[in-house]
């Protein structure tokens, strides 16, 4: 998987600045095509497609997943109508942006482990990467052991959200990212 960080990293505008801030402006409104001020996955996922327009991106749906929920529950809602603890809001899109940069350069490890394809990575995939791992979070002793601390429901494979929780422990970083 040959990513394009440089287009990825240019259409995700998350810096703090006034130039990112009123392209991000403009970004909400084109996922929001209801004008209703607020996202829902459904919106998301199909701007993805057709706002982003980053296959790449667009195909990681467990990295949009974990972006969509973790925005959406970064603040508490401060409409009055019920629907925003549900849905990414205006303020918390640039949250979004940011959560979903850091999850798909997750998901691009992750992928990059999961030699079988099957989305999730076996004790023998993560032995195997001990090179590609140690590159990205540095020295690891013990791979069976850290193995076992990944895989915190016992099921015998790493899932992306538990392969996420340790990544950001780690503070995983790919060398080829560009950033």
């Amino acid at each position: 998987m040959s990513i394009d960080w440089a287009e990825i990293n240019a259409k995700l505008p998350y810096a703090k600045t006034p130039e990112e801030k009123e392209r991000r402006m403009a970004m909400f409104s084109q996922f929001d095509p209801n004008g209703n001020g607020i996202l829902s996955l459904a919106e998301v996922d199909k701007a993805m497609r057709d706002v982003l327009a980053i296959d790449d991106l667009f195909d990681a749906k467990p990295a949009i997943m974990r972006a969509f929920q973790i925005a959406k529950n970064c603040t508490k809602s401060s409409r009055s109508d019920g629907h925003g603890d549900d849905y990414i809001e205006k303020r918390e899109f640039r949250y979004f942006l940011l959560s979903l940069r850091q999850y798909f350069e997750y998901f691009v490890a992750f992928e990059r482990i999961d030699t079988e394809g099957d989305r999730r990575v076996s004790l023998e995939e993560f032995v195997a990467a001990k090179d590609k791992v140690e590159a990205w979070v540095g020295p690891v002793d013990d791979m069976e052991a850290e193995f076992a601390k990944i895989d915190t429901n016992g099921g015998g494979q790493i899932l992306f959200d538990e392969f996420c929780n340790w990544a950001i422990g780690k503070a995983l970083d790919l060398d080829d990212d560009e950033e």
